[in-house]
Order: structure tokens, then C-alpha cells, then sequence
């Protein structure tokens, strides 16, 4: 094996696997889900919109059936809904229902005034909420549908809904106080510069008889409609659907895989539940040991069917005069590594979805590390992109000068390589074995340059998800024509460099004893390319251009150092 076959081959599996995954998103649309029922039997039957139960399996109601009024296009009660506005968050919320949420420092587009992303909405084509509520084995409980009012009168005299200058936190208290005596008070609690909001629930039993009842959590949405479908689009790789991390194990499911993949009802400690999408999120975290049920749902609901993912928490018993509290944490918010670090909760960097597998999910994550301390540096996420590619060629610089060499020393040899191709003419097995011979002579490896492809290729691919994923590059501007790192080069100019670069690398290595087959296919390779990475980031093209010009120099140099005069046949 040379090492030029070796080139096309994993070429040529680069975009097989690339076209494949293209023609794969084609075909696969979200299904038609029946829709959901619900069921008062015991048990009851998980992932079909209602939950098991400390005992007699009371219905968590569905989001979206007729009578929800926090279905899309409905509106809550004036007297309910209220808006909280942080520096990072304006959001829109009853008791039992987070409904809208704008990501204030991150607009929708690279345009000058656009509007902030929503991340949480009401209409049809974007419907995503964050609900909350309870169900009771003894007695009534408020759920995400009704049941919360607004506690005006819970707030410090003066205090308003939006963090104003010098404040560090708004809190928004919700009230339910059933005919049994027992009140539920649920505080929002909203912090300056963060993106997760803590609810806290109190259960507090003025009756004269036992409460019993848990707290369930939930996300629902309708699958997002892609802003960008084209060839090679980062936002169609991105991870699209349901994810959730428990004791130790992360797992997910896209949206065409809701109903196929069989119900889910998973028992576990701590953990998480969220709905990812490219670079932003929203997931409920639970607190670290208390016991949840994780279910997945279809229900129907006005635009069609949701989908949904539901922690069931713990139940709580409640003796008349006492009080029990539980909280989680709710993330709304884009993807920063930093911020979900800060978090420390076990596997939550995993919904940054640099890949499904942990191995090249770590490799990512340590590459967006020293990314990010390069960013640090330069304060230029495309200047770091490039002191990336100097770090990783340092690293390699053994097995690079290696490659080189080998490389130098076959094209020292040419001419008496072309002299045993013209004796042997037609018979390869011969020629084979006459070069093998010259090659243990003059100690000459001709596999010399497999090992640093071979260990380019991960690199690569983990480089990829990492940029397509990062939303700190996410329209982070290089120089003059690149405005957006994660979005493809307006004007094709990286893409030409590279062509150019992989043209003049080719003039550079030795072409004698290549198939003639395998000669042409190599003088279409820089076109291959070239058409194939018009459609990438541009952060990923700088990121291969720059180490194909590194790569070209120390080719250069290497054959000068190394190549000599032609070796007489």
C-alpha cells in the first residue's frame, strides 16, 4: 500500500460518507404520530402521555390536548402570565409554564438589528415550552394547565420584573391553595448574566389530613424548521430531538425516532432532560439525589404533534402542619461551554452535541479547550483557529518529517524507479517486488505517510462538530470578507486556496509506480475538494488551508533538505 492510495481512499470515504449523510437527511422526515392518549388505569402504559404514580397512577395532564390552554395559539389568563426581563433573558411565564423566551445577546441573524433568537414560543411552526406542575394521590394539585396565580403581594414594596442596575436577581413568586388546606408557593428565581432559572416549589399543609403527590417536569416542542438546508449546512447535521443523561449514561433521539425506538420509562438519580437544537437549548435539571422517571410522549395538540420529554419527581408526603420543598433548574439558553461547566452537573456538557460517541465528543471538547485559550490570546476566533493548526503540527512535527522525508528520498529515486517500470513493463507482480527491494535497500518506508493521515482524519472529523456546534463562533467575524466562522465562505476564496494548495502539493510528490488510474483520480482531488468545501465553515476550510500551506512548506523544505541530486539508475 502506498501512500497515495491510501489519500484517495480515505478521500473518497470522506465524501461517500458526506453524500450519505446529505441523501439521509433528505429521506428522513419527522413521522405522523398517532396522537397520544390518556388513562386513569393503573399502571399506566409509559410514553403514552401519562406517568406512573407512587400509587394508584394518577394522569399527568398532556400538553397540547383541546382543553390545555397553554396550547400554541392560545393565550394564558392576563391575571397569570407576567414578562421578566434580565440582561441576558426576557421570558414570559405563568405558573406553570415557561412560554416565551428571547436570548437577548444573540441575535437571529448576522444582520444589523435583528431580533433576538426565541428560543421558547407559542406559535405553531415554533411551538417549544418549559412546563411544570403536580399531581396528587390524596387530594387536588395544580398542574402546568392552571392552578398557579400570581403572587403580586409576595414582592418586596417597589419591585418590579425586570433586573435593574445594582440588582443581582428578580424572583417571581405563583401561589395555588387548594380546598384541602394545602398551598403550593413556586418562586421563579432569575440571576444577572445566567441562563438557568431556579424553581423552587413549597408544599405547605395547613389541612387537618396527609398530603401526598410528586412534581413533574417537561419540555414539548414541534420539530424546528431548518433556516439553512443546503449542501454540507451545519444546522441539518446538527443533532435535532430529545436527550437525557442518568447515572453515568447519556442517550438521545431525534425526532423520526420517537415512536420507532420503543417507549422510554427509566428510573434514575439526578441527571437531566432536555430538547437540544443547533446551539441552543433548553433542559431541566434536577436536584443531584432526588429520583426521577423519565418518560418520552407524542401528544397532539393544535399544529400538529409535540414531542415530549418528561422527568417525574420525587413524591413528597406532606403531615398536616408540616411543609416540603423541591427545586430543579431550568436551562434556556445557548450552548457556552463555560456557563454549562459552571453548572457542575454531571454530562451536561453532552448537549453540546460535538458527537454522539464519547470518544470523539472528548476529542472535540479538548480541542474547543485549547480553542478557547487561543481565543484568549488573540481575541479572534479565526486567528485561533490558525494557532490551533501550529499547536497540532508541532505535536505531529515527528510524524510529518517522517512522511517528508519518506517522500523526499521516493522522488531522490525517480529515475531508477521509471527504469524498473519500463523493464518489467506490464507485470506488476515483478515490479512490485523490484521496487520493495529498492525500497529495503536505500531504507526508504513506503507506507511512511499513513500514520499522520491516518491520525489527521479524527482530528478532522471531531474539528468539524466542534465548529459546526460552538456557538461562540456562531457569527464571529475572521478578517474582511468572513463575517461568520461557522457559516460558508460568501465568495469561495478559501476554497480556491485550497485547491490551489493541494495542486501544488501534488506537483510536489512522486508519482512513479502509481497506477495510471490512480494518477488521474489524484489530479481530481483538489477539485473534489475544492466544490465540497464551498459548502463548509469557513472556520473549518481556514482550519485546512492553513495546514495545507504549513504542510506545503515543510514539503518544500524537506525535499530540499532530503531529495538531493536525482539518484543515477
Amino acid at each position: 500500500m502506498n501512500q497515495t492510495r491510501v489519500f484517495l481512499i480515505f478521500a473518497w470515504l470522506m465524501v461517500a460518507t458526506l453524500l450519505w449523510m446529505a441523501w439521509d437527511k433528505e429521506q428522513a422526515t419527522p413521522p405522523v404520530v398517532a396522537p397520544a392518549t390518556t388513562t386513569t388505569a393503573t399502571p399506566a402504559v409509559p410514553g403514552d402521555g401519562s406517568v406512573p404514580s407512587m400509587d394508584a397512577a394518577p394522569v399527568v395532564p398532556v400538553a397540547g390536548q383541546p382543553a390545555d390552554p397553554a396550547a400554541p395559539g392560545s393565550a394564558a389568563p392576563a391575571e397569570t402570565a407576567v414578562t421578566v426581563r434580565t440582561d441576558v433573558l426576557e421570558v414570559v411565564l405563568d405558573g406553570g409554564e415557561v412560554r416565551q423566551a428571547d436570548l437577548l445577546a444573540y441575535p437571529s441573524t448576522a444582520d444589523e438589528g435583528s431580533a433576538p433568537v426565541r428560543l421558547f414560543a407559542q406559535d405553531a411552526a415554533n411551538y417549544f415550552v418549559a412546563q411544570s406542575g403536580w399531581v396528587s394521590n390524596s387530594g387536588a394539585a395544580p398542574t402546568h394547565q392552571s392552578g398557579f396565580a400570581f403572587d403580586r403581594a409576595a414582592l418586596p414594596a417597589g419591585a418590579d420584573l425586570t433586573l435593574d442596575a445594582g440588582e443581582e436577581q428578580v424572583v417571581v413568586p405563583f401561589t395555588w391553595t387548594g380546598a384541602d388546606g394545602v398551598t403550593i408557593r413556586r418562586t421563579y428565581t432569575f440571576n444577572r448574566g445566567d441562563y438557568v432559572v431556579h424553581v423552587r416549589d413549597e408544599v405547605v399543609n395547613n389541612g387537618a389530613s396527609p398530603w401526598q403527590g410528586f412534581v413533574y417536569r417537561q419540555l414539548s416542542r414541534v420539530p424546528r424548521a431548518l433556516k439553512s438546508s443546503g449542501p454540507m449546512s451545519v444546522e441539518q447535521y446538527s443533532f435535532q430531538g430529545a436527550a437525557w443523561f442518568g447515572d453515568g449514561e447519556y442517550d438521545r433521539r431525534d425526532y423520526e425516532d420517537f415512536v420507532d425506538d420503543g417507549p422510554l420509562n427509566r428510573q434514575v438519580t439526578g441527571g437531566w432532560i432536555a430538547m437540544l437544537q443547533h446551539h441552543f437549548f433548553g433542559a431541566w435539571i434536577p436536584e443531584a439525589g432526588d429520583t426521577s422517571t423519565f418518560s418520552l410522549a407524542t401528544p397532539s395538540g393544535t399544529g400538529g404533534t409535540h414531542y415530549l420529554i418528561r422527568e417525574l419527581g420525587p413524591g413528597v408526603s406532606v403531615a398536616p402542619g408540616a411543609s416540603a420543598a423541591t427545586q430543579a433548574r431550568l436551562w434556556v439558553g445557548p450552548k457556552l461551554v463555560a456557563n454549562i461547566q459552571s453548572q457542575q452537573v454531571p454530562g451536561l456538557e453532552r448537549a453540546i452535541d460535538f458527537s454522539r460517541f464519547s470518544i470523539m465528543a472528548t476529542l472535540a471538547g479538548w480541542l474547543f479547550w485549547v480553542l478557547a485559550k487561543l481565543h484568549g490570546v488573540f481575541g479572534n476566533w479565526g486567528w485561533a483557529i490558525v494557532g490551533l493548526v501550529v499547536i497540532i503540527k508541532l505535536i505531529m512535527f515527528p510524524l510529518s518529517a517522517a512522511q517528508y522525508k519518506s517522500m523526499a528520498r521516493l522522488r531522490k529515486f525517480q529515475p531508477r524507479m521509471a527504469q524498473l517500470k519500463e523493464r518489467y513493463g506490464d507485470d506488476r507482480q515483478k515490479l512490485q517486488q523490484a521496487m520493495m527491494e529498492l525500497y529495503k535497500k536505500e531504507k526508504i518506508n513506503p507506507v511512511g505517510g499513513c500514520l499522520p493521515l491516518l491520525v489527521q482524519m479524527p482530528v478532522f472529523l471531531a474539528l468539524y462538530w466542534m465548529l459546526a456546534e460552538s456557538v461562540e463562533l456562531r457569527h464571529a467575524p475572521w478578517i474582511l470578507w468572513i463575517d461568520d466562522l461557522t457559516a460558508r465562505d460568501p465568495f469561495f476564496v478559501l476554497p480556491v486556496i485550497n485547491m490551489a494548495l493541494m495542486w501544488a502539493t501534488q506537483k510536489l510528490n512522486p508519482m512513479t509506480g502509481v497506477d495510471p488510474m490512480q494518477a488521474k483520480m489524484m489530479q481530481f482531488m483538489p477539485l473534489v475538494f475544492g466544490v465540497m468545501f464551498a459548502f463548509f465553515p469557513a472556520g473549518l476550510v481556514l482550519y485546512w488551508v492553513t495546514n495545507a500551506g504549513l504542510g506545503l512548506l515543510q514539503q518544500w523544505w524537506m525535499i530540499r533538505k532530503y531529495s538531493e541530486a536525482p539518484a543515477k539508475a
